[in-house]
């Protein structure tokens, strides 16, 4: 999943990029890179990758165990532990070098960034994204395995769902159960869950309220997690509890006809952009366009939310192992609303969908 060639791969990005190195703290793009999911503390933990020479990775000595235990063990980096007393931004400076210009992980938090910008004040700091979209853009065979994995679980819950879905029940305690059902399903953290009943289902973010729900509502329920090797899922179903209004039925059928011409359009070449086209064109034909109020889609990986975005004006072509979202919604403001969600591998030759629960109204 952490391959040790990734980091040669990485350095030769950084070279390519332009970039001297890169630094590379807590969060998504060091666990790309070494496999380390290292706490985000006050304490400095840092993998620097120099664009020529040695990588190393600054850690504090208490987190030296966990760092040691990680796979970033078996790349064969130099563990700098610093003690209590030490300067480590300092230390990782010294070890640097002189250097012009810098790749920030993403997320890194600004008390690190002004730091760095501190002692190494020659250097212009940019985001290591720069160099690193390419690569986490273009998913292995073992990444694309390990989505599939995410899928299948994720879609084991939403096929309890319609169990835990009934009038007088509230949208908390529906989705207190469906987080449950998250982790037992091998997940190892719930990322969020959206029960959305009703008018709430025209909040296309909406999280969980104590509302109760009625006979007759449609639902929205968005979900999703990471398993223990760091991928997520990511997949939302509408369902009705009772039959639902005549208005809702039909615009739904709209919105399956959507995705469905959303997913067919994926393959090799496609701009995202025609992704986004081919479900929102048949929306806004149908009378729905100005409902639909978000992109189609974004991609999927380490985070639920990483490029590339299927949205309008990202004429960036597909190309195999981009994973990615296709989730057109249908928002009626005070009313109801709809959303259907799959995860989508670009292949050689076409898609594939990774979660495969009915995309039919589901009527609980």
């Amino acid at each position: 999943m952490y391959p040790v060639s990734r980091l040669a791969a990485v350095q030769e990005a950084t070279a390519k990029g332009g970039l001297d190195a890169l630094l590379l703290t807590p969060g998504p793009d060091l666990r790309y890179v070494s496999g380390y999911d290292a706490k985000p503390l006050e304490r400095l933990t840092c993998l620097v990758v120099p664009a020529a020479g040695e990588p190393f990775m600054m850690v504090p000595r208490l987190e030296l165990p966990a760092a040691e235990a990680s796979p970033a063990s078996r790349l064969g980096l130099e563990f700098v532990a610093w003690d209590e007393t030490d300067e480590p931004y300092a230390l990782a400076a010294a070890r640097l070098g002189g250097v012009a210009k810098v790749g920030l992980a993403d997320r890194m938090w600004a008390m690190s960034s002004l730091r760095f910008r501190e002692v190494l004040p020659g250097a212009e700091q940019v985001l290591a994204g720069s160099v690193l979209r390419e690569l986490r853009m273009r998913k292995s065979p073992a990444e694309v395995a390990a989505l599939r994995e995410a899928g299948e679980a994720i879609d084991a819950v939403h096929r309890r769902v319609p169990e835990l879905l009934r009038a007088g029940r509230t949208e908390r305690e529906v989705a207190r159960d469906i987080a449950e059902a998250i982790l037992a399903s091998g997940h190892a953290t719930v990322d969020f869950v959206i029960v959305a009943s009703g008018p709430n289902g025209a909040s296309p973010h909406h999280d969980v309220s104590d509302r109760v729900i009625r006979p007759g509502e449609p639902v929205v329920v968005d979900i999703g997690g990471q398993l223990h090797n760091g991928y997520c899922s990511d997949s939302t179903r509408t369902y009705s509890v009772g039959e639902p209004p005549a208005e809702f039925a039909a615009y739904y059928e709209v919105l399956r006809q959507a995705q469905e011409a959303a997913c067919a359009a994926v393959r090799p070449g496609v701009s995202c952009e025609s992704v986004d086209a081919a479900a929102r064109d048949l929306i806004a034909s149908a009378g729905y366009g100005e409902h639909f109020v978000h992109r189609t889609g974004h991609g999927i990986g380490i985070e639920t939310h990483e490029e590339p975005y299927i949205v309008a004006g990202n004429g960036e072509p597909l190309e195999p192992g981009h994973a990615f979202s296709v989730e057109p919604g249908i928002y009626l403001a005070g009313r109801h609303g709809a959303r259907i969600e799959d995860i989508v591998v670009c292949t050689e030759s076409g898609g594939e969908r990774l979660n495969n629960t009915p995309r039919e109204l589901v009527i609980v």
